[in-house]
């Protein structure tokens, strides 16, 4: 739908801007969410995102501007994204957005053990740190984060979600999600406990490398599911500024990345516009969640979506995409295959 969303506060929000995003029902939800979302991960150390002032400064003006959704966790810096988002919010209308954040995948390490808990334990504590750190008595959606680094999924519904559902109960969500890469796990846990998710969220995987989605979509949409496509910049692969050293992807694709944000440079144009624009075609998904630490690429963005490519820029997908994406692939299966490695050793 265009036009004003629930969300639009008049004298807070820059009302044409408001006007000209697209807002789609998010699943059995019934949330109305921006097209362009904003993604919490890059305020985290490991995107090199060190200027909270800016970051603040981006999340109120991709705000005012009617982007409606806030997606962090507290992987994201160890909480930081969570703080910098909770002092953003200060004197931002409660009506003006919608957030999530997510239980499960906590600190940076090593092997599975030091990133992931899934026990009720620490899904109860996890909640209530979250929404300190936010400085709400509530987020509108709370997700279970990278299901397939547990060591079953009958651990993430049996111990996980109740802890989620009882956090509903007393009013501290509104809705439950469930978010990883490999998409299998994910329409897996949507039949062991039918029902009982609102949303899904998969990241990376309808990009210009990977459209693995499509195979899924149809299933997650006939089971009225919320779905929200995000990191459609494949982790920064589809920058200009290119992959950071952490990144598990095989060195073909990063290959493919590298080559597509070289040319584009040497044609002064951002590949992550291009790449943003790409994902944003496909229809289903409510919303494309992307990181926006800076201004400069909130507005990046807001092109993006509001007036799509010129012809220069569309010259140049075409080009990438034939040259240089043709040979779609993914890193599925690298990261939780080195993490349980790392943990046999110990």
């Amino acid at each position: 739908m265009s036009g004003l969303p629930p969300t639009f506060v008049k004298g807070f929000h820059d009302e044409a801007s408001v006007r000209k995003m697209t807002y789609n029902r998010l699943g059995k939800t019934g949330l109305l969410l921006s097209q362009l979302s904003i993604g919490g991960g890059t305020l985290a150390p490991f995107y090199e995102n060190d200027d909270e002032d800016e970051a603040i400064r981006a999340i109120q003006y991709a705000i005012k501007s009617g982007v409606n959704y806030i997606d962090t966790a507290p992987y994201y810096g160890q909480g930081r994204s969570e703080k910098i988002i909770g002092k953003a919010l200060k004197g931002i209308p409660r009506q003006a957005y919608y957030i999530a954040t997510k239980v499960g995948r906590y600190n940076m390490g090593n092997t599975i053990d030091e990133m992931f808990d899934f026990s009720a334990k620490k899904t109860k504590e996890s909640i209530d740190i979250s929404l300190n750190y936010l400085g709400l008595e509530s987020v509108d959606i709370l997700q279970i984060h990278d299901i397939e680094f547990a060591d079953s999924l009958d651990i993430v519904v049996n111990e996980t979600l109740p802890v989620v559902e009882e956090a509903k109960k007393q009013g501290k969500a509104r809705f439950i999600g469930v978010t990883g890469y490999p998409l299998e796990p994910l329409k897996q846990i949507i039949l062991k406990a039918p029902g009982r998710f609102d949303t899904v969220l998969a990241y990376s995987r309808y990009t210009m490398l990977d459209e693995s989605l499509v195979d899924y979509l149809p299933f997650f949409l006939e089971q009225d599911l919320g779905v929200i496509c995000a990191a459609n910049h494949a982790l920064g692969l589809l920058t200009n500024h290119g992959a950071f050293d952490w990144h598990v992807a095989g060195d073909d694709l990063k290959k493919q990345g590298r080559l597509c944000g070289e040319y584009c440079k040497e044609q002064d144009v951002e590949l992550g516009k291009l790449a943003i624009w790409y994902s944003a075609q496909l229809k289903g998904p409510a919303t494309f969640l992307v990181g926006m630490a800076t201004t400069d690429i909130v507005n990046i963005n807001l092109d993006s979506f509001q007036n799509g490519l010129n012809e220069k820029e569309s010259l140049i997908l075409t080009y990438c995409l034939k040259n240089f994406c043709a040979k779609k692939s993914h890193w599925e299966g690298i990261e939780i295959a080195k993490l349980r490695a790392a943990a046999a050793k110990k």
